[in-house]
Formats: structure tokens, C-alpha cells, sequence
């Protein structure tokens, strides 16, 4: 473990993670890193990603519960039994935030939402995350990564076109929610610290995946054209894409005139550079799929490594395809530390994803290893019950 002595940015702020399986609980380790006291309150039988994948550790939790749970305590609660209520309720009184993702509705039949916290706490920054958001004809309804890339229109431009439909290989929704979950929250808590008074944040995977359409939302508002899958080109440039070599494929962007000029040099094709049908941007982009076919003629005499090497050196973005191990054990994912070993009382040394920000005057610590279940049920009864007494 980590045993620097600088003080982390978020150092005496408490976070009641009652959150489960991605979003929420990936919002609170993001909190924890930079030295918030994350308490993960858990139903008595566990956050369900604890069971969660294919495949068994030597103990009960999953991989993927220990890489979205670092530097977290446990608290195992009956939220639902008025015992559970009442020390949750105690516990709040010493929180700044609170993250929760039941869906709509439940929280109230709990009777622990906002409404009913903050007349216990009015300085509480209380984050909802769901589905589709706390209100709109889509609310009470169930939603995961999936639906909301489906639903919010993500789908519909990822893959290619006329084929199967594709979802992101990532759950951009999910973590496009804990990012702007955690930009909320901050931005509330710092608020809270000049006003005293707190306020909910309604965080949803449905809005998160929509913001991110920017590209493909002003190209409809400007054109009125529907968009639609490209495959890895854009909408903005050509040649911006995947493209075959001799062996394989590679990416690369030509995105401007310089960098066009440059790309037809290197190919030894320089009629291309005023083609009447590639001369310009809008040019290249009408005719984008006769261009590649172009130019994939003159990529297939080498090796994408080659070409990658031999573009980087001409000043033309480019670089190979990856997969996740060779990112993560390649030399530039080991130079930034994207794959880090914590210790773990049953695993022993266990593999977390690197800290994705580094904070270079406070680095992001590991102090705590994912927590067991309810492991801290004591420690955490024993300070709340001291407060109050």
C-alpha cells in the first residue's frame, strides 16, 4: 500500500456510497483515491457485483467488485428495518455526501431521499443515479448500460452501417454517469461549504450517453440528416480512420490540408493532393469511401508498423490497434501505471486499474484494499455511537 504523507484534496469529507455495481460505487472510488472516508453501505447480502462474472477468486468477491471498490469501509445495513433506518440516519448527520442508485420511488418508500435527509442534514450533497433520470415518462423504468445506449441513441452511430446493431465496447454510459456524478457533487459540495445548504443531483445514464453526441448532434442540427454508423471514421475529416496495411489494420488522420499534403507525399501519390475529388476537406468527406480504397492500393506494400513508424516520423497521426494487454503491458500503459497491485487480506496481491487522472502535487493513494463485507461494521458503529454520545 501506498504510505505517502501528503494530504489528499478530499481529506475529511465523509461519502455514503449506497450504491451498487458500476456507476455510483466507480463515482465513490474516484472520491476515495483523493482521500474522501468513502463508507460503502451494503445490503446484508452485498453490493450484487461482489457475485458478479464468469470466473471465481479465492474469495468471495469478483474481480470487477475489487477494481470499483478500493479505499472504501464496509457497513452492512437492513435499510429497509427501522433499526437499519435509524443508524443510517445517524450516519448521515456526519456525511457531506451521499450516492445513491435505487431505482425512482424507492428511496422514499425507505424512507432515506433527499427530502427526508437533509432535515437531518441540510448541508447534504444527495446524488440519485438511475436509468433515465427522477422524472419523465422513462423514470420508474429498469436501466442499465445497455438500454441507455440504446435509448439514447449511441447505438444508432456505433458499427457500420446496414449491419447488426453495435453497442460501445465500453459502458460508456455507466462511467460517462460517474464522471459527470462526481463533476456534480464536487461543484455542490463547494457550493454547501459557502451557502449551507446542500441539494440533489439527479444523475443519469440516459443524459450521460446523450451528451456525448455532440459531433453527431450538431451535424443533424446543421443538416437536418439523421447520423448514422461509420464504422472508426469521422464526421469531421477523411482520411481519420482505420485503415488495411500489408498485414493488418492501423489508424491514422490526415485532418487538414497540411497533413493531407504530407499523407500523399509519403504514399509517393501526389496527384492525389489536388484530385478533384479529394482537394478539399468537404471533398475527402463526400467521397470518403473511394478515398480509402485509394490509398489502402498504396498502404498494402508494408506493414502497419511500418506505416505507423514511418507517419509519426513525417508528423501524421497514427498508431497501432491494441489490445487490452498489450495496452496495459505495453510500455507506455506501464510507464503511466495503469496497472497496479494492491494487497488484499484473502487475494494477496490483486491488479486494479491505474489511477486515470494523476494529481501531481497530492497524488491518488491506496490505502485501503476493497472492502470485505460489512467489515467495518464495528469500527464504524463504534465512532457514530461515540459522536453521539
Amino acid at each position: 500500500m501506498s504510505q505517502q504523507n501528503t494530504q489528499l484534496p478530499l481529506q475529511g469529507i465523509r461519502v455514503l456510497d449506497v450504491s451498487q455495481v458500476m456507476a455510483g460505487p466507480f463515482a465513490c472510488m474516484l472520491l476515495a483515491d483523493l482521500g474522501a472516508d468513502v463508507i460503502k453501505v451494503e445490503p446484508p447480502t452485498g453490493d450484487q457485483t461482489r457475485g458478479a462474472m464468469g470466473f471465481k477468486m479465492k474469495g468471495p468477491d469478483s474481480m470487477g467488485f475489487l477494481n470499483m471498490n478500493r479505499n472504501k469501509r464496509s457497513l452492512t445495513l437492513d435499510l429497509k428495518s427501522e433499526e437499519g433506518r435509524e443508524f443510517f440516519y445517524k450516519l448521515a448527520e456526519t456525511a457531506d455526501v451521499i450516492v445513491e442508485n435505487y431505482r425512482p420511488g424507492a428511496v422514499q418508500r425507505m424512507k432515506i431521499d433527499y427530502e427526508t435527509i437533509r432535515k437531518i442534514n441540510p448541508k447534504i450533497v444527495y446524488v440519485s443515479i438511475s436509468g433515465f433520470g427522477q422524472s419523465g415518462p422513462w423514470a420508474t423504468r429498469p436501466g442499465f448500460d445497455l438500454m441507455a445506449q440504446a435509448m439514447s441513441g449511441v447505438m444508432s452511430v456505433t458499427g457500420y452501417k446496414g449491419e447488426k446493431p453495435v453497442k460501445a465496447g465500453v459502458p460508456v454510459a455507466d462511467i460517462g454517469c460517474a464522471l459527470f456524478a462526481t463533476y456534480g457533487l464536487l461543484s455542490a459540495y463547494i457550493g454547501a461549504q459557502k451557502t449551507g445548504q446542500g441539494q440533489h443531483i439527479d444523475a443519469s445514464l440516459f443524459d450521460s450517453a446523450m451528451a456525448f453526441s455532440i459531433w453527431d448532434m450538431s451535424d443533424y442540427w446543421g443538416t437536418g440528416v439523421p447520423p448514422s454508423p461509420l464504422g472508426t471514421s469521422n464526421k469531421m475529416s477523411a482520411p481519420y480512420q482505420a485503415v488495411k496495411a500489408r498485414d493488418g489494420y492501423f489508424v491514422m488522420g490526415a485532418t487538414n490540408q497540411k497533413l493531407w499534403a504530407k499523407l500523399c507525399a509519403l504514399l509517393e501519390r501526389p496527384e492525389l493532393v489536388e484530385h478533384p475529388d479529394y482537394a478539399t476537406v468537404a471533398l475527402r468527406l463526400k467521397n470518403r469511401e473511394a478515398l480509402i480504397e485509394e490509398i489502402e492500393k498504396s498502404f498494402a506494400a508494408r506493414d502497419s508498423a511500418d506505416w505507423v513508424d514511418t507517419m509519426l516520423e513525417a508528423g501524421i497521426p497514427a498508431g497501432p490497434l491494441l489490445t487490452y494487454p498489450e495496452a496495459f503491458e505495453g510500455e507506455h500503459g506501464t510507464h503511466r501505471k495503469m496497472c497496479m497491485e494492491i494487497d488484499h487480506p484473502i487475494e494477496g496481491k490483486v491488479k486494479n486499474i491505474g489511477f486515470p487522472v494523476k494529481m501531481l502535487g497530492t497524488p491518488q493513494q491506496v490505502r485501503r484494499h476493497p472492502p470485505l463485507l460489512g467489515e467495518h461494521n464495528e469500527e464504524i458503529m463504534a465512532e457514530i455511537y461515540a459522536l453521539s454520545a
